[in-house]
């Protein structure tokens, strides 16, 4: 008896464990496995490695006053039973953006599995007064975690290295290889799909997928997917910190780069507005003398910065860029506008796709497009056809424009514009925006004061940035009434449904907290 109950005790720590270094792991990939990001997000997020669920493995502990008291199945019993609960309350839930098991999380997994071991050893020869160290091991499964990201950190530098050192070769084998790189605080992943389309209609073209915006994204992009037979390889290019963007560049060489916008986003690990105009202008300072930078005049961050590389620059009717678009008309269909080129031609578009900073966008991937040869004409069809990039002010059939993967504060300003538009009932559901840094409240504040007069009801989902919003949406002079604080973005939803018809209905669901907030 005692023996079976060791080993469930011992089997029901395991499965806990597991299912907590899956979650913890997920948090370590999601801070791009650097160890001082992840620190922090431990230490930012508190409640969610000390609470009940995590802490019942104590239990353990308290166990050992019991040692000489009562028989040690008793006790073995009672810890197993503890650990199977706290396993299936610490089960993973279904995340928004899930856990990639690359070759690298494996090996996180083998290490943390061998730290396990060791305290399970010491359980199972130390006998009853090793519950202590089994129960603690459990309790703070996140350090683990942590601990075998810190030993395997020197090998995987070696392994990354390697990756890269490939990567390389395979690319200086394609001298004929244009590179196109793409950056801004927004707007990066919709302009690479824009502009992948575009081009296509001529070239044979690579884009990096998904999110594939770090350096070791696009190493794996090069390693996995580019072909001899391809022209044209678009990398997108995203930055937590100084130098970031540059590190890609080094590696892939861009001829070309768009240049998107420069805005307040990620201010945690920035650091300060300069330091991420500097580094989204990497990209620009990396561009050959036989190449173009095409950048967003309509930026101010962007128009106030000389560069001392070739540019062409896009931008509204009145901005005196190179290419300037003009006459949008926005309906539920997508919308319409007019580019005209540098020489003066000019030529009326229809897209599905909905907002202003769309239109600006695809501004900047047709001036890039027509200048490798792809003439106005050819690009009515493809833009015709273009679809809105998921979770990107994308319309759905139900009335709901999904926004979710919208971050920033100029992004939510075109989106509430683009409610606006509407003449229907507007629905605003926002958790607000994060990793701000000290502004974020302010910004918060700022950006529930432009809504109050952009939407006719207001679903603020969770407690961190609601209130700034709130008191935003009433200085801007919006009814409290027609406010509604919800703990989750399901009761948000369900209190959307719930709501009095007015004539049509449009939700705007804008920004969706990621998996680590």
């Amino acid at each position: 008896m005692d023996l079976a109950l060791k080993i469930a005790m011992l089997a029901a720590a395991a499965l806990n464990f597991i299912a907590q270094a899956v979650y913890f792991t997920h948090m370590l990939q999601l801070n791009s496995y650097r160890t001082e990001r992840y620190k922090k997000w431990c230490v930012d997020n508190e409640k969610k490695l000390v609470n009940i669920p995590r802490m019942l493995p104590f239990v353990c502990v308290l166990l050992l006053y019991l040692n000489g008291r009562t028989s040690a199945w008793v006790m073995y019993g009672i810890g197993a039973a503890v650990l199977l609960i706290t396993a299936l309350l610490n089960f993973p839930k279904k995340a928004k953006k899930p856990l990639v098991v690359t070759a690298r999380v494996k090996r996180l997994f083998v290490t943390q599995a061998v730290l396990f071991a060791v305290f399970g050893a010491v359980f199972w020869f130390w006998g009853v007064r090793g519950f202590a160290l089994l129960g603690i091991a459990n309790v703070v499964v996140w350090l683990f975690t942590g601990a075998a990201n810190y030993i395997n950190t020197p090998i995987e530098n070696k392994i990354a290295d390697g990756y890269v050192a490939d990567a390389r070769r395979r690319l200086a084998a394609m001298p004929n290889l244009t590179v196109v790189g793409i950056t801004g605080s927004y707007g990066k992943t919709s302009v690479k799909m824009f502009l992948s389309a575009l081009l296509s209609a001529k070239y044979n073209v690579l884009a990096t997928p998904g999110s594939y915006n770090t350096t070791m994204g696009v190493v794996r992009t090069v390693r996995e997917m580019l072909r001899p037979s391809h022209q044209i390889f678009i990398a997108e290019m995203g930055a937590k910190q100084v130098g970031d963007i540059k590190e890609i560049c080094d590696l892939v060489h861009p001829t070309y780069g768009i240049l998107t916008s420069v805005g307040e986003q990620h201010l945690e690990t920035f650091g300060s507005l300069e330091n991420i105009i500097a580094t989204k202008f990497e990209l620009v300072d990396a561009i050959p003398a036989d190449g173009f930078a095409f950048l967003n005049v309509d930026n101010e961050y962007i128009r106030g910065r000389s560069v001392s590389v070739p540019a062409v620059t896009y931008g509204g009717a009145d901005s005196g860029a190179d290419y300037r678009y003009s006459d949008i008309a926005v309906d539920t269909h997508g919308c319409q506008f007019t580019l005209t080129a540098p020489d003066g031609e000019s030529c009326r578009y229809t897209t599905k796709l909905l907002g202003a900073h769309n239109v600006q966008n695809l501004a900047g991937c047709m001036a890039l497009a027509h200048r490798l040869g792809v003439s106005l004409k050819e690009m009515v069809y493809p833009l015709r056809l273009l679809k809105p990039v998921e979770h990107r002010l994308q319309l759905l059939p139900n009335g709901y424009i999904d926004d979710a993967y919208n971050s920033n504060p100029a992004g939510f300003r075109s989106a509430l514009d683009t409610l606006a538009g509407f003449d229907a009932q507007r629905v605003l559901v926002t958790p607000g925006m994060v990793e701000l840094g000290e502004r974020q409240e302010s910004l918060n504040r700022e950006l529930g004061e432009y809504a109050a007069t952009r939407c006719d009801w207001a679903v603020l989902v969770g407690h961190k940035q609601a209130p700034p919003l709130k008191e935003g949406l009433l200085a801007g002079g919006f009814p409290k009434e027609r406010i509604f604080v919800a703990a989750t973005l399901q009761e948000g939803l369900a209190f959307v449904n719930g709501l009095p018809r007015e004539g049509q209905r449009i939700v705007l669901l804008e920004n969706d907290l990621p998996d680590n907030f």
